[in-house]
């Protein structure tokens, strides 16, 4: 039933992907905008659920889960863009609540939350905002389907040695994992941390940062610099994790880059799935 229920909510974010989806609810929004706080109760509503599946189900926790929806919708409704990201993104960076949840339904409950998180966001900004450049849509051209192959060629090679130069990662083996786990592993790296991770560091805040200071290295750098510092806290190595950060950055130029270059947020999360993938069965 997890999987289920997890399948459920990315089934929820891809269906966004369509313009006409898309633009039916923005036209809702803009005849009304308070149906936005329709939102935050209706997401605690998910998580509440998926409290229930795993008997994980507190009234603080689920609190906790209104207050966190109900921030960023404020700070949208009120148009402070970048600290609505804010309030999306660092509870979930740093696991507020975790204490609130038994140790095994951990894992689940941060994924459902990271999936409401995911959709608040784009609700909020592609949605009700309707901000421009967050390119969250379908392919439109051959450029989106081999842009990121192509990045790909460039950057691995680029990463693998400044990885194993600064101690990051080791030399490069061969697999050793069968051809079915690697095969299912490339999806559940593109839907659970790349499109996640590519919604909220290119389509809101690279985009965002674009929109307020135009497009430009130094606004890409910006960027790249920022989804680097989010890695100092993961491991292996001791926290904070400088290295992590270092290549993380470098990466996020990369991903920064062909979501410039591209039409789709989708080519970018490819690219970032086909590093994640990589670097976790090669070295």
């Amino acid at each position: 039933m997890q999987t289920v229920f997890l399948g459920l909510l990315l089934a929820a974010v891809l269906a966004l992907l369509s313009p006409r989806l898309q633009a039916g609810f923005s036209a809702s929004f803009r005849k009304k905008p308070s149906l936005v706080w329709a939102l935050p109760p209706l997401l605690t509503l998910v998580f509440t659920l998926a409290s229930f599946l795993v008997n994980a189900f507190s009234l603080p926790l689920i609190l906790m889960v209104l207050g966190y929806s109900l921030l960023p919708t404020l700070l949208a409704w009120i148009h402070w863009d970048f600290l609505s990201i804010l309030a999306l993104w660092l509870p979930l960076e740093f696991a507020a609540g975790q204490t609130l949840v038994p140790r095994p339904a951990q894992g689940f409950l941060h994924s459902v939350a990271y999936g409401i998180a995911i959709l608040l966001g784009l609700a909020l900004f592609r949605l009700f905002r309707e901000t421009p450049g967050m390119k969250y849509n379908p392919p439109k051209t051959a450029r989106d389907y081999w842009l990121p192959f192509a990045a790909f060629a460039i950057t691995a090679p680029v990463l693998a040695i400044l990885g194993v130069a600064i101690g990051f990662i080791p030399p490069i083996h061969l697999p050793t994992q069968p051809a079915g786990r690697m095969a299912a592993a490339a999806g559940i790296i593109f839907a659970g941390t790349a499109l996640p991770e590519e919604i909220l560091f290119r389509s809101l805040i690279q985009n965002l940062i674009v929109q307020k200071l135009g497009r430009n290295f130094r606004t890409l750098f910006l960027a790249s610099v920022i989804f680097g510092a989010a890695h100092l806290d993961n491991g292996p190595q001791p926290l904070p994790n400088w290295r992590y950060m270092i290549l993380a950055t470098v990466a996020g130029i990369a991903y920064g880059k062909v979501f410039e270059m591209a039409d789709t947020v989708l080519s970018d999360s490819m690219l970032h799935a086909l590093v994640d993938w990589t670097k976790h069965f090669f070295f």
